[in-house]
């Protein structure tokens, strides 16, 4: 990292919201845990639409809602078009969409291996999403009452702030570590 202080971007792809606000825990958490208050990190958390350009960051933390165990395509296109940049710096991927306790599907999501290694990435997590019927379109609704999609908030902000910790901890260390 550059004698300034390090900045690391967070991009999101959402369909709904949830996943950008874990993206934005994600940001908060970096630059205000311990290990980012001592290293004095910076974060920001950007929709993946925005197209952030990821040079002017020292890292990346690049993260997508899942459905029908996918990646949206906004967080799919922008690793394909940054890949290179995204290589070149520490860089990991985040998950969100498994609901219900405990989560399901459990698995991870299709697109996330070929993903980490056209990125680089150092480490991959998967957090439980939210699904709120009031804001899912007709079809989605009619497809989780259909797959009896149980309903609820089941982020998990703990894991989301403790993850966010030792990517923060990897970064301010000199080194990186899986995490």
């Amino acid at each position: 990292m550059t004698g300034r202080q390090p900045q690391v971007l967070v991009v999101v792809a959402s369909r709904h919201g949830a996943t950008a606000e874990i993206g934005v825990e994600v940001a908060r958490a970096i630059a205000d845990c311990g290990a980012g208050r001592a290293g004095g990190l910076i974060a920001v958390a950007l929709p993946a639409e925005q197209r952030p350009d990821p040079t002017a960051f020292d890292a990346v933390v690049l993260g997508s809602a899942v459905y029908a165990g996918r990646w949206l395509e906004p967080a799919r296109e922008y690793a394909a078009q940054r890949a290179a940049a995204l290589r070149a710096r520490p860089t990991w991927l985040f998950s969100s969409g498994p609901i219900g306790e405990p989560p399901f599907p459990p698995d991870e999501p299709h697109d996330v291996a070929p993903l980490a290694q056209l990125t680089g990435a150092r480490g991959h997590a998967v957090f439980p999403g939210r699904l709120d019927k009031a804001r899912l379109s007709f079809g989605e609704r009619a497809m989780a009452t259909a797959m009896r999609a149980p309903v609820g908030d089941f982020r998990d902000w703990v894991a989301v702030r403790a993850w966010a910790e030792e990517v923060a901890g990897a970064l301010t260390a000199g080194h990186v570590e899986q995490a």
